[in-house]
């Protein structure tokens, strides 16, 4: 196949990136925390840990994991936290214990956790006390037979460990009550870990690193199944992109979006690392006021985000003040950044707003416009360096340069496949390695790649995937509900939002009960952010809700 996109690299960007450099993830921490060892590694609530601290107190957790728990190679373990310094710490440890990490949204509800545990067979998880509520109200019904509760202020020196987690707890009441009986605090087990010596469980490109849940291109949530391989290999190419911009302990990335995001655990957690950067967590970017407030006392050079999230902070007061004279990248990704939002992000910041594109399934990165672009193009970018672009048709044919199709990606960042759904899996990947997107778009002449639809009907909310059909089988439920219909609707704000479209049973049902009831199953961004009521819903012969003739009628 013709490869335009190579003519038109960055200088310095190789064609093709090796990956038998590094055996796993876990190798490439190992290396990084002895060349960058009194360097700051993570900086969160006022509080910074060196890659030297780092390699000790994952060195600590993964002896728990190892030896007091004595959790096998390959054992399933949960991490469900916002960013706090505890997540990179907590992700490590499994890594290096030669276990499998499984990202979990701290935002889930019972339903959504329960799934997620029974699935992946988790056996332990690490949690943060905020949400020990919900794993309550599940975990005799999931696989889970260890859990490690940390609180907020743990990592913090005291008294302000102390003083964090008292006026989370009982200030500001975050904390719902919970019972877990055994279940072991952090610091407890970092103590009982220290009674072990600890090496690293060696791992290769074969084994799983990362059961990453997502709901592919379509229906409820899924593990994508991604190996060292597929890490080390996305992480050689992400870097090979960035290189030739920064310099290897002088950056400083600020971590809005959460670690178990694919986009932020690679391009942070992971990317970064390999540089010996800071990263910087902020644990609530929603709170739009103290975000600023705490990017004034940053000198960061770099800052990924979706579109959301750059809208939102160029609209809260004091961003405009901020020092943005050491930033060298912002990268945008996710969600389809918005021209508006980038021109007004480079007018204020003075630097362009870079648009890059991924998946889950691919590690995540695929496209990346070159760093050096001064403007905003309405591009996806180019294919990564050992990464192929295909433009193909509903016959899994490839089409010629210029003619629109569905976007398929083939690389060594292509996960293996979905957990345990091998149906599923072939519906995406092909035999001769192509994963099938469900994005429709095009690929240029240069070699840029232009998203102009989605195959699927799925909904993207602040970057997040959304599905219909998993908030219809929530909604359906509803006894005042005879049938429903969901669509996603532009929004300036998250991009799209969702709107259910409901038949009564019960006349006297109402929009605010039914969004009131969904908050019972479905995590905030999967709600209904509007809720209209119908005689009766569009199908097909067979029965099928015909969700464009819902969108064409709702979406003005």
């Amino acid at each position: 196949m013709s490869k335009p996109w190579l003519n038109n690299y960055p200088e310095g960007v190789p064609a093709e990136i090796s990956i038998d450099e590094y055996a796993s993830v876990a190798d490439i921490f190992d290396q990084c925390v002895v060349k960058f060892a009194d360097l700051p590694a993570y900086s969160n609530f006022g509080k910074t840990i060196s890659y030297k601290e780092a390699k000790q107190y994952t060195s600590k957790l993964g002896a728990y994991l190892k030896n007091e728990l004595a959790l096998a190679k390959g054992t399933k373990v949960a991490v469900m936290m916002p960013n706090l310094l505890q997540n990179p710490i907590a992700i490590f440890s499994i890594l290096r214990a030669g276990m499998v990490v499984v990202n979990t949204n701290p935002l889930y509800t019972s339903r959504e956790l329960k799934h997620q545990m029974c699935d992946s067979g988790a056996e332990a998880i690490i949690i943060v006390e905020n949400f020990c509520h919900v794993l309550e109200e599940v975990i005799d019904e999931t696989p889970i037979k260890h859990v490690i509760v940390t609180r907020m202020g743990d990592m913090l020196p005291f008294p302000k460990s102390a003083i964090v987690n008292f006026v989370v707890k009982y200030v500001k009441k975050l904390v719902p009550a919970y019972n877990l009986p055994g279940a072991v605090p952090f610091k407890k087990a970092l103590k009982l870990g220290l009674q072990h010596r600890f090496e690293t469980v060696p791992t290769n490109h074969d084994d799983v690193a990362f059961l990453q849940y997502t709901g592919g291109t379509t229906g409820i949530a899924k593990g994508a199944m991604l190996t060292n391989q597929n890490m080390v290999a996305n992480m050689q190419q992400a870097s090979a992109w960035i290189r030739p911009v920064f310099e290897e302990g002088e950056e400083t990335i600020i971590t809005a979006l959460p670690l178990y995001h694919i986009f932020s655990l690679t391009a942070n957690c992971l990317v970064f690392m390999k540089l010996g950067a800071l990263v910087y967590l902020i644990t609530n970017p929603r709170d739009m006021k103290n975000f600023v407030k705490e990017l004034k006392g940053v000198r960061f050079t770099a800052m990924t985000g979706v579109n959301t999230l750059f809208n939102g902070l160029l609209n809260t007061p004091g961003f405009k003040d901020i020092d943005f004279s050491p930033l060298k990248l912002t990268l945008g990704g996710g969600m389809a950044v918005q021209r508006a939002v980038a021109e007004h992000w480079k007018n204020v910041t003075g630097v362009p707003l870079i648009e890059a594109y991924g998946l889950t399934e691919t590690s995540p990165a695929a496209c990346i416009n070159p760093l050096d672009l001064s403007d905003f193009n309405g591009k996806i970018g180019l294919p990564i360096s050992s990464t192929d672009c295909s433009i193909q048709d509903d016959a899994w044919n490839e089409l010629p340069i210029g003619e629109t199709g569905e976007i398929c990606i083939r690389g060594p960042q292509v996960m293996r496949g979905y957990w345990q759904r091998p149906r599923e899996t072939s519906e995406v990947l092909s035999s001769d390695g192509w994963l099938h997107t469900g994005d429709i778009g095009f690929m240029d002449e240069q070699g840029f790649v232009q998203i102009v639809d989605r195959k699927k009907d799925m909904i993207l909310v602040s970057g997040f995937n959304v599905y219909p059909s998993e908030i219809e089988d929530v909604i359906a439920r509803h006894p005042g509900v005879l049938e429903v219909g969901v669509i996603g609707v532009p929004d300036e704000k998250s991009g799209e939002a969702v709107v259910a479209v409901v038949i009564k049973s019960d006349p006297s049902l109402t929009e605010e009960a039914l969004i009131e009831y969904c908050k019972q199953d479905l995590t905030a961004y999967k709600r209904p952010r509007h809720v209209f009521f119908a005689d009766q819903l569009p199908k097909t012969n067979v029965g099928k809700i015909l969700r464009r003739e819902l969108r064409e009628k709702y979406v003005h």
